[in-house]
């Protein structure tokens, strides 16, 4: 597993700001994750997914970057980053860092040397036009919360272009310059012992923005230069990317036309997770089954990473208009409850109303792999925030977790066939026939549906293979009753 770790790997974002504060400042740090390292271990967790930890002005959670070669002081020394590493990998953990390399804070000494002059060394760092772009009010990322793409810099004495907010300046990735620091960035990360990258707005990076384009073209042959770059490295470095793209996109940003996985190693399947939702709202498996059966074959080793929730709001753009109503409906009715017009900006727990019932269901999905046979299952992204004062993610207890991602580990043995609802009195279970062999022939199921009369039932009696419990001293006989013995009931769900 150690060069394909990533395939069957239980990843954990955190924001160490908020997670474990060491010196009583209120503030998150490094040295007090160090302490709960131990914890997570024994949640099952192998690898850490840290939000952005660079200087920031903090305007945008720390995506507005000030030094992509430090950390932010809040959180402690580049020492202490490095005790954090070691720490990690004595339990088995490994470490994924987020890289925000689409754009910079505009406090960012580049971006600062860039609109001071047009003979400045960093000026074509940036993507500048001298006349207002006709598109400038298109594209927004966050609407509702920024209202132009372009703005006018009266320093510089021209437009700017920011995908994101205004005081996030993209970077000019077409820049030979810039794309030789993108990947001296990656190298200096590696060299301190984390394991890979989780890389924010993937195809924006990739794009070639021109004044007047409200689309510019995509270059992939960067993504697989940064994926060469990397691999000479550190050999089991992986890139996790954010690319909400349509599904015929997908498979590019793996992999050239060739087949070859030589891009990307792993993308967040947001179609899966759009499609989960509306299971769940309308307790009905067949939406998964549906964006399995979808799902583009990839370039092995490629994989998706699955998850319940992240630390973005549940995009739900991929939905149809009635699907995204339904999902609202029933975990976002309130507009302070929505973002942007498609998603839920709530947590999971108090989606499900806090009902730990509820929430241990929703943990125990173990989503297949699709369709094709002998493909490896899909790794479960239990991303999530513990603080201090809460000891299990989502109230679920730790050992329970620690099963419910041994159980994971162990099914890989058992490949994956077509999943498929199991039948019309079970149209909130999607089950999943596994390949005879090691795994035997059981079918792996998942239930989505929670209220009565949906999914699997309880049986009304006691199944005729169990032996009647014998009398005790002071515990009375549990009646038996021969006639129910010889009914088969449903299987009972744990």
């Amino acid at each position: 597993m150690a060069e394909h770790w990533y395939k069957e790997a239980v990843l954990y974002s955190l924001e160490v700001q908020s997670f474990q504060d060491s010196d009583d400042d209120g503030v998150g740090d490094f040295r007090g994750l160090i302490r709960r390292l131990d914890y997570l271990a024994r949640l099952g967790v192998t690898c850490l997914w840290l939000n952005p930890i660079h200087p920031s002005p903090g305007r945008d959670d720390g995506y507005d970057v000030t030094d992509y070669y430090g950390v932010h002081p809040e959180l402690g020394s580049l020492g202490d980053f490095a005790e954090l590493v070691h720490q990690a990998a004595n339990r088995g953990i490994k470490i994924i860092i987020d890289l925000v390399v689409n754009h910079t804070s505009d406090q960012h000494p580049w971006f600062v040397s860039a609109r001071s002059s047009p003979d400045s060394p960093h000026r074509d760092w940036y993507v500048w036009s001298e006349t207002e772009p006709p598109d400038r009010h298109q594209g927004m990322v966050f609407p509702g919360e920024q209202y132009e793409t372009w703005t006018y810099d009266r320093t510089a004495k021209a437009w700017y272009y920011h995908r994101f907010y205004d005081f996030e300046p993209d970077l000019n990735t077409a820049n030979p310059a810039v794309w030789q620091e993108v990947k001296k960035i990656v190298g200096f990360w590696t060299q301190l012992g984390v394991a890979g990258f989780r890389m924010d707005a993937a195809p924006f990076i990739i794009e070639h923005t021109v004044p007047g384009q409200s689309a510019g073209e995509k270059d992939f042959e960067m993504l697989t230069d940064l994926r060469g770059h990397l691999s000479w490295r550190r050999g089991d470095a992986i890139i996790l990317a954010e690319a909400n793209v349509e599904p015929s996109m997908l498979v590019e940003y793996f992999g050239d036309s060739g087949g070859s996985a030589n891009r990307l190693h792993m993308l967040f399947d947001f179609a899966l997770n759009g499609r989960l939702m509306l299971a769940l709202a309308r307790e009905d498996a067949e939406p998964v089954g549906e964006a399995l059966r979808d799902t583009p074959p990839l370039p092995e080793p490629a994989q998706w990473a699955t998850f319940l929730r992240n630390h973005d709001e549940n995009d739900l753009s991929r939905l149809t208009a009635d699907q995204r109503a339904d999902v609202l409906a029933e975990f976002g009715p309130e507009p302070k409850m929505q973002l942007y017009g498609r998603g839920v900006r709530r947590r999971m727990a108090p989606m499900l109303g806090n009902d730990r019932r509820r929430i241990e269901l929703r943990r125990r999905l173990r989503l297949p792999a699709g369709e094709r046979d002998g493909a490896a299952p899909r790794p479960w992204l239990a991303a999530g925030l513990v603080r201090a004062d809460d000891p299990h993610p989502a109230g679920v207890p730790g050992g329970r977790h620690r099963r419910l991602h041994a159980a994971r580990r162990d099914a890989a043995a058992a490949r994956a066939g077509a999943p498929g609802r199991c039948d019309r009195r079970r149209d909130a279970v999607l089950a999943q026939p596994a390949r005879r062999g090691r795994g035997g022939g059981h079918r792996q199921a998942a239930r989505v549906g929670w209220r009565p009369g949906r999914g699997l039932r309880r049986p009304a009696v006691r199944p005729a293979r169990r032996r009647p419990v014998r009398a005790r001293p002071g515990r009375s006989r549990l009646p038996v009753d021969p006639a129910a013995q010889q009914r088969r009931p449903l299987r009972r769900w744990r």
